[in-house]
């Protein structure tokens, strides 16, 4: 059974790898402002580009600080497990 779900897995990751293809993900003004300007010489697709990655990074911030948040309200100090006697330190 064990190799059966890793079979299954390896399976999943290696269809999700080989089916990537590229996407134009821009609508059609975007790309055509971005497209006119760095002919022009213009600096608009930097700005895009930032704005994309800005976008992209706040979420995982968001779920950073939430779980830092949790560890620090739920994590315990000096828990005995009367294992051998001693105190087990979760520091």
């Amino acid at each position: 059974m064990k190799y059966f779900k890793v079979i299954v897995i390896l399976i999943i990751l290696s269809t999700s790898v080989c089916a990537i293809s590229p996407v134009m993900a821009q609508c059609a003004v975007c790309s055509t402002n971005v497209e006119t300007n760095a002919k022009n010489g213009g600096t608009q697709a930097n700005g895009l580009n930032n704005g994309i990655m800005y976008l992209l990074a706040a979420p995982y911030l968001a779920i950073a600080a939430v779980g830092f948040l949790w560890y620090k309200k739920y994590r315990r100090k000096n828990v005995s497990i009367k294992m051998r006697g001693e105190k087990l330190h979760l520091n």
